[in-house]
């Protein structure tokens, strides 16, 4: 064979070595930063680098579509080098699938407002799927494809000139350790640190225990369809009857603040709605019942001059806020129920605002305090670069 096909044949070997490089590391990128946004631990512990994080996780996906379009051009040749070898073939259709599948799902994912929730909670099942799934397989085909290259016999490949960048075994070491210590890691520490306040923490702290209305119970939605996923931006709140309580002041004529025996005495209504989050899930048909944030504004009428209406979280650094025509839609409301039982710890109880209309970063969790005030006020998302009106697609008035 002459010369100069055997430069080309170790040309295109070195091409598909780089490529095969690329890939694995930018799709190890991905999976670290993603388990990093996924881990409730993570999320606790980096608050505002949070969004950094997102922004690297979006960047380089799409960053990855490079190597990707990259090899496309390059499939009609490589599949002839494969004649014969059927597993092989399959494999160089079903990794750039499995990688085009993720980077279209992902950008829908990025453009949830723009494309609406039933959308985007298709996206994150496929998106999800194609992790749990095609992560394995990606990581054996582009370890045994360098592996190929680095052994084959082929005059045409000469691939003992392509040397790979990395090696096997450094390439495992790194992802599967980064991976369990981003993953596994926190887990065990904050599983050890609750040792001694887990039962305390599970517990219903609250007495008198609200009861359901008979709209609740069995709620009239039929249940929520979905799960909620638990996300904070602090360690999680605690609180008992004995020391909460619910405060509604700034600019209004009747500034009132009640224990929670008094909160719960309170005329309470029932309504059904979907609960939708920037990350792509949702929950349907949520029975939440509580008090409609109209009716409490009334009660402390509030004065003229009273522009936006701020939110408190019980965590101490949560808020955000809505204008008071907004606070004004009847399907706004402070939940104390949900689905005809109090709402948990973990997903913003004993308390919690509901926005059915807006993404769920607005339906502050832990809510015990409403305050009046006349200047524009940007929460704590906003203020990261989030939507301040987070109106779903098609929802907002």
């Amino acid at each position: 064979m002459s010369n100069e096909l055997k430069q080309e044949g170790t040309s295109f070997g070195k091409r598909l070595a780089s490529l095969h490089f690329w890939n694995a590391l930018l799709v190890s990128l991905l999976v670290l930063t993603g388990l990093i946004m996924y881990s409730s631990y993570w999320r606790e512990v980096l608050g505002e680098a949070k969004v950094g994080i997102k922004w690297l996780h979006i960047m380089i996906g799409l960053i990855s579509f490079v190597p990707l379009f990259s090899y496309l051009r390059l499939l009609a040749r490589h599949w002839k080098l494969l004649k014969g070898k059927y597993w092989q073939r399959v494999n160089v259709i079903v990794v750039p699938l499995i990688l085009l599948g993720w980077f279209i799902s992902g950008i829908f994912l990025w453009q949830f407002q723009a494309v609406g929730p039933e959308i985007v909670n298709a996206s994150l099942l496929v998106h999800d799927l194609l992790t749990w799934i095609g992560l394995p397989l990606f990581i054996y085909h582009s370890i045994s494809r360098q592996s190929r290259l680095r052994e084959s016999k082929s005059p045409r490949f000469t691939p003992e000139r392509a040397q790979p960048f990395y090696s096997r075994k450094a390439f495992i070491r790194t992802v599967i350790g980064a991976g369990l210590t981003i993953s596994l890691g926190p887990s065990l520490i904050k599983w050890i640190s609750n040792l001694g306040s887990r039962q305390e923490q599970a517990a219903y702290n609250f007495l008198p225990v609200p009861q359901p209305l008979p709209e609740s119970a069995p709620p009239i939605g039929g249940g929520a369809i979905d799960s909620f996923r638990s996300y904070s931006v602090t360690r999680l709140p605690f609180f008992t009857s004995e020391n909460w309580s619910f405060t509604i002041d700034g600019l209004v004529e009747k500034p009132v603040t009640w224990n929670w025996e008094q909160f719960v005495a309170l005329k309470r209504s029932v309504q059904v709605s979907d609960f939708h989050c920037v990350t792509g899930w949702s929950v349907y048909k949520n029975t939440w019942e509580g008090l409609p944030l109209k009716e409490l504004l009334e009660r402390a009428q509030v004065k003229a001059r009273a522009r936006v209406v701020k939110f408190h979280s019980g965590d101490g650094v949560y808020t955000d806020s809505l204008t008071l025509s907004q606070a004004d839609m009847d399907d706004v409301i402070v939940a104390v129920l949900h689905d005809g039982k109090p709402i948990p710890n973990d997903l913003g109880g004993p308390v919690r605002l509901i926005i059915p209309k807006m993404y769920a970063y607005k339906s502050v969790k832990w809510l015990n305090r409403i305050e009046l005030i006349e200047e524009d006020h940007i929460g704590y998302w906003g203020e990261l670069g989030y939507e301040h009106d987070a109106w779903i697609t098609g929802k907002g008035t």
